[in-house]
C-alpha cells in the first residue's frame, strides 16, 4: 500500500473488503495546544485510542511503543486480521496518524495508509459522516511481527554520540533544538542531540497535507547532504513520524525512530550534548 490516500480515494473504496478505517485523533498536541474537536467522524470508523490504550503505560516517558503482545491483542479487540488493509486519520489533518503507521509497521503489518489531510480535508470535501464510531465487529486474527531494528533506544544514541553511524531528524521547533525555545515538560532544558538536523514537522505539510514527493525531495535533499542513513525524533515520538513518513514518500526509505526522543535523552543524558 502507497503511505498516503486521498480523501477521494477512501470516499470511493468505502466498502472494500478487508478495508478498515481508524480514527486516531488527539485532542491536544506535545505542547498542549487544543486541536478543534469535531463531533462526528468517517463512516465505518473504529476508534484507535493512543493515549490510553495504544501505548507503554508503565513508561515514565510519552507515547512510548505498547508491548507487542499487547498491541496484538488490542488490535484485535478492534477487529484488525492478518489481511487487513488499515487506512488511518486523526483530526488535525496530519498529526498523530503518522505514528500509528509507524507502530503497525514496527509491528509487521505494511498493509497500512495514512488519510493525507484526515477529518478536516474529509469533512471539506463534503463526504459523509456520521456521529459515533463503529463498535460491532469480531476479534480479528491479528498477529505481530516485531521489528525491532525501526525502534531506536536510548544505548543506541548514545553510542551514535560517540561514534557517528546514523543522522538524526529532529522534528521539533527550531527555538527548542537551538536551545533557545522552552520545553512543553517544564523540567527539562530545550537543546539538540549530537548530530542532528532540524526539519520541523511543519515544514513538511502545507493545509493540513503532506508536500507533494517533488517538494519532499528538494526539502530532505537540501537539509540532509545526501545522508541515507536517518533516525528520526521530535519531543517524545510523535511528530518524528510525520518527518520521518514524509522521508518515506520524498526521499529515501527509512522509518527508524528514536522512540523516546528528547524527553528521555534530556533527562537520562543528564543534559550532555545539548546547546
Amino acid at each position: 500500500m502507497k503511505e498516503i490516500v486521498s480523501t477521494e480515494w477512501l470516499n470511493q473504496n468505502l466498502d472494500k473488503p478487508n478495508l478498515i478505517i481508524l480514527d486516531a485523533s488527539i485532542q491536544t498536541s506535545a505542547n498542549g495546544k487544543e486541536f478543534e474537536k469535531f463531533d462526528r467522524t468517517i463512516p465505518n470508523a473504529r476508534r484507535f485510542d493512543l493515549q490510553k490504550v495504544f501505548l507503554d503505560k508503565n513508561s515514565t516517558f510519552p507515547n512510548t511503543i505498547p508491548d507487542p503482545k499487547e498491541f496484538e491483542l488490542e488490535s484485535k479487540k478492534l477487529g484488525i486480521n492478518e489481511d487487513s488493509e488499515i487506512i488511518v486519520f486523526d483530526n488535525n489533518g496530519i498529526y498523530s496518524s503518522p505514528r500509528v503507521w509507524w507502530l503497525f509497521n514496527v509491528m509487521g503489518h505494511q498493509k497500512i495508509s495514512v488519510l493525507d489531510g484526515g477529518l478536516p480535508n474529509w469533512i471539506e470535501n463534503g463526504f459523509r459522516t456520521v456521529k459515533k464510531h463503529t463498535e460491532s465487529f469480531e476479534i480479528g486474527d491479528f498477529k505481530v511481527k516485531f521489528d525491532k531494528t525501526l525502534v531506536v533506544d536510548f544505548e543506541q544514541i548514545v553510542n551514535n554520540s560517540r561514534e557517528k553511524k546514523f543522522t538524526i531528524i529532529d522534528a521539533r521547533s527550531k527555538s527548542r533544538f537551538n536551545g533557545i525555545g522552552k520545553e512543553p515538560r517544564k523540567h527539562l532544558k530545550s537543546g539538540k542531540i549530537k548530530y542532528s538536523i532540524n526539519i520541523p514537522y511543519q515544514e513538511v505539510l502545507h493545509n493540513g497535507k503532506f508536500k507533494s514527493k517533488s517538494e519532499l525531495n528538494a526539502l530532505f535533499d537540501d537539509k540532509c547532504s545526501a545522508e541515507k542513513e536517518l533516525v528520526f525524533s521530535c519531543g517524545s515520538g510523535m511528530t518524528a513520524c510525520i518527518v520521518m513518513l514524509a522521508c518515506q514518500i520524498g526521499y529515501v526509505n527509512s522509518s527508524k525512530v528514536y522512540d523516546g526522543s528528547w524527553t528521555e535523552w534530556a533527562e537520562r543524558n543528564n543534559l550532555k550534548n545539548v546547546v
